[in-house]
């Protein structure tokens, strides 16, 4: 009979192997399709990461699942370019929309600025704080 097993810590195997799973299972209820995965970085000269996006085109949609810059390159430009990036490379693969999370104390303002809209709030995520769901169609 299976068990239940709480690991000690992030074993990439078993992650994978989660994801895997639920990719698959939905693939067979999606057409076959599973994410494209967009991840976009920014340098320095030493080559060292700087910022970027994780993400993924995905039943006509493009998730940003991470954005981050690094303190010393806020408010240079280069999240706003990184996110123009990650849209241009969205419609590029046929989804004209964008979906993405973000903390009360993150990045609320900064992509409402650049015409994302609050579709949900849950309020207390962090305590005192919200968690918001924003969209943008392309």
């Amino acid at each position: 009979m299976p068990k239940i097993v709480i690991e000690d810590g992030p074993d990439q195997a078993v992650m994978g192997d989660v994801i895997t799973g639920l990719t698959m299972y939905n693939a067979s209820h999606a057409n076959g399709e599973t994410p494209d995965y967009l991840v976009i970085s920014v340098r320095d000269d030493a080559g060292t990461v700087q910022g970027g996006l994780v993400g993924a085109t995905y039943l006509g949609w493009l998730t940003v699942q991470a954005l981050w810059v690094a303190d010393a390159l806020r408010g240079t430009g280069h999240g706003k370019a990184i996110l123009q990036a990650a849209e241009e490379e969205a419609v590029r693969r046929g989804c004209p929309r964008v979906f993405l999370e973000t903390l009360s104390f993150q990045a609320l303002p900064f992509y409402e600025k650049l015409g994302y809209t609050i579709h949900s709030k849950l309020a207390d995520f962090p305590p005192g704080g919200a968690r918001y769901a924003l969209t943008k169609d392309l």
